[in-house]
């Protein structure tokens, strides 16, 4: 497994590489950004992005979106996977909202995952973009990246993986941190076809030099 300085430096190739890496998540207030989020979860940000303009103009606050019921809100976002369910999200989140937090989205992990459709990966994303508050959010990306790097135990969760990232970089560069990874894993380390051969992170990753060395590799 990687030390903390190893995990570090390759986190600096990847921002090296990716100097540009931010949210490519769409919200023109704190509410709506929330709302992006959740419907993130199995969506690219792009497909996110594509529906969303609609829908907060529709529903620009908690209010307006906590009167509805999700079947007013499945024509905005039926192009997007589990499209049945985030509109039961969006609803039951934004009635929440106004019931319990006074129509203003919470800033603490724990209200804002006792909140519906809301997981700690949601969560962090909003602390850490919203509120500048620091976090470590794991997506799919992340947590791949972390693997094959070694980053991490090969069995570890994805709350283990947080925890050691968070362990091995320094709190005030954890967003840089988890943008750098989320590019990473979108155009280098990709799910299917990681570009290994071109990596500059190769000599350190088991992973690629596998993928490299296979007789089935072109």
């Amino acid at each position: 497994m990687l030390s903390d300085q190893e995990t570090r430096d390759a986190i600096k190739v990847m921002r090296e590489h990716f100097p540009e890496a931010s949210t490519t998540l769409d919200g023109d207030t704190v509410f709506h950004f929330l709302l992006a989020t959740i419907l993130s979860a199995q969506s690219t940000d792009h497909a996110v992005n594509q529906v969303t303009p609609a829908l907060f103009d529709r529903f620009p606050t908690p209010q307006s979106l906590a009167a509805v019921e999700p079947s007013d809100v499945e024509p905005f976002i039926q192009r997007l996977g589990l499209y049945h369910n985030k509109a039961k999200f969006l609803v039951n989140c934004s009635r929440e909202i106004v019931t319990r937090f006074n129509g203003k989205v919470p800033h603490t992990l724990k209200e804002l995952t006792s909140l519906s459709g809301v997981g700690r990966k949601v969560a962090d994303v909003v602390l850490a973009e919203c509120f500048n508050i620091p976090a470590f959010p794991v997506d799919t990306h992340v947590n791949r990246v972390a693997h094959r790097l070694a980053m991490v135990s090969p069995k570890a969760s994805r709350l283990q993986v947080e925890k050691r990232l968070m362990q091995a970089v320094p709190k005030e560069h954890w967003l840089d941190a988890h943008h750098s990874m989320i590019f990473w894993g979108r155009y280098q380390c990709t799910a299917r076809h990681p570009q290994c051969a071109a990596c500059p992170l190769l000599k350190i990753c088991q992973y690629g030099q596998s993928i490299t060395q296979s007789p089935d590799h072109y």
